[in-house]
């Protein structure tokens, strides 16, 4: 998830909006066959396989040995940002070329893809912040292979949410996964739907969207309902807010600006 960062790219480096809708072009043949599939390893190890490999969401430190192991060791990388792959790789050493896999082409690239793991080749998607899949390109991929018998492979690592749910002292035993809310159609549905859950909710948004986002919570779940927000985590400048909704609007109403990647723990409803 690294919403500022996919707000300021170029059109050349295919930007990424975490608010719009993916692309229906290819979407119905995905859904047309019952989904199986069966990886076991090591033996599929060496076969061709598709490797999700998640990328620090901040920190450089956060990579694991596993994860520069296999990144050393694959001669094919697809990234949704090949220029931020580009500095974690030579940050680490690693001279092996990114490809650039985002939202705006996985749909075409994506029969390549999975032919030429079909032909033996090992291929690692890395995330730009995060495990692919979650709030980032990935799933049309990993559908795509699972039906065709590719193995796929996911390697543990970053990902946003984890750290500020069980961090928030907010119910984590039992949680919902919302991922960006949609800007217009459906978002008061959704919304309406979140004030009555009774999990802990989490949520991610932009830095510019946060103030609206926390007062239509509080216009739905009431003023009073505890939530989080965490900010640049895992950075120098991280920072966890927990309290009332209305305290976290009058605290953020406050602010010059509002700045960094942020994630939002609400907590569920106990009516």
């Amino acid at each position: 998830m690294s919403s500022s960062r996919k707000a300021s790219r170029t059109s050349s480096q295919a930007p990424f909006d975490p608010m719009m809708p993916e692309p229906d072009e290819g979407a119905e043949a995905l859904k047309a066959e019952p989904l199986r599939a069966h990886t076991r390893m090591p033996a599929d190890a060496a076969k061709g396989r598709l490797i999700l490999l998640p990328g620090p969401i901040g920190n450089l430190e956060d990579i694991t040995l596993r994860a520069l192991r296999v990144l050393k060791e694959s001669p094919h990388i697809l990234a949704e940002d090949t220029r931020s792959a580009r500095r974690l790789l030579d940050h680490f050493g690693i001279s092996t070329r990114a490809e650039a896999h985002h939202l705006h082409n996985e749909h075409r690239q994506t029969p390549a893809l999975v032919e030429r793991m079909l032909g033996g080749q090992q291929i690692v998607l890395l995330s730009d912040a995060g495990t692919p899949g979650i709030s980032d390109p990935g799933f049309f991929l990993v559908r795509a292979c699972r039906q065709a018998g590719v193995p796929v492979e996911c390697l543990p690592g970053p990902t946003a949410f984890v750290p500020a749910l069980v961090s928030s002292g907010i119910p984590c035993d039992r949680f919902v996964f919302e991922g960006f809310l949609p800007p217009k159609k459906g978002r008061n549905t959704r919304l309406a739907a979140i004030a009555q859950e009774r999990r802990s909710v989490v949520i991610y948004e932009s830095p510019h969207r946060l103030l609206r986002c926390l007062k239509e919570l509080a216009e739905h779940c009431g003023p009073d309902r505890v939530a989080g927000v965490f900010r640049e985590l895992s950075k120098i400048h991280e920072e966890h807010f927990i309290g009332p909704l209305h305290e976290l609007i009058s605290d953020f109403e406050q602010r010059a600006s509002i700045k960094g990647e942020i994630v939002l723990v609400l907590s569920g409803s106990e009516a």
